[in-house]
């Protein structure tokens, strides 16, 4: 007889990453991985809780000072700004920046492209006196 029990969802790629940071930003200052595996439901292990807190560490997302035996974290980033630099390490890791850039805007919505020149209007001319 097959066993029918269900296996826990696998989450997608960097949805820890923002429950944690998300935990991070609701705390009155900074905050213990204990304190986020609890926040979270403690359906986590302490262990992973690290993992990712280490991981967010090295994206430069959240930083940590030493408290008692343990440290302390803080958001250094926001879940926009750790989708920026996912976006940028993509770029980043290929060869011919011109032409991903290239086919990104063309993929975009009128909305979207809009926003984009907007932000590029207002970028540039910030330097500008």
């Amino acid at each position: 007889m097959a066993d029918h029990r269900q296996r826990p969802r696998r989450r997608g790629q960097g949805e820890l990453e923002v429950l944690v940071l998300s935990a991070l930003r609701e705390a009155d200052g900074p905050a213990t991985a204990g304190w986020v595996q609890e926040r979270l439901g403690g359906d986590l292990a302490y262990t992973t809780v690290i993992t990712i807190l280490t991981r967010l560490l090295a994206k430069g997302a959240v930083t940590r000072e030493r408290a008692g035996r343990s440290f302390a974290w803080t958001p250094a980033s926001d879940e926009a700004g750790l989708a920026a630099h996912r976006m940028r390490k993509v770029l980043d890791a290929e060869s011919d920046r011109e032409a991903v850039l290239a086919s990104f805007v063309t993929g975009l919505g009128p909305d979207d492209e809009r926003l984009l020149r907007e932000l590029l209007g207002h970028s540039g001319s910030e330097g500008e006196d």
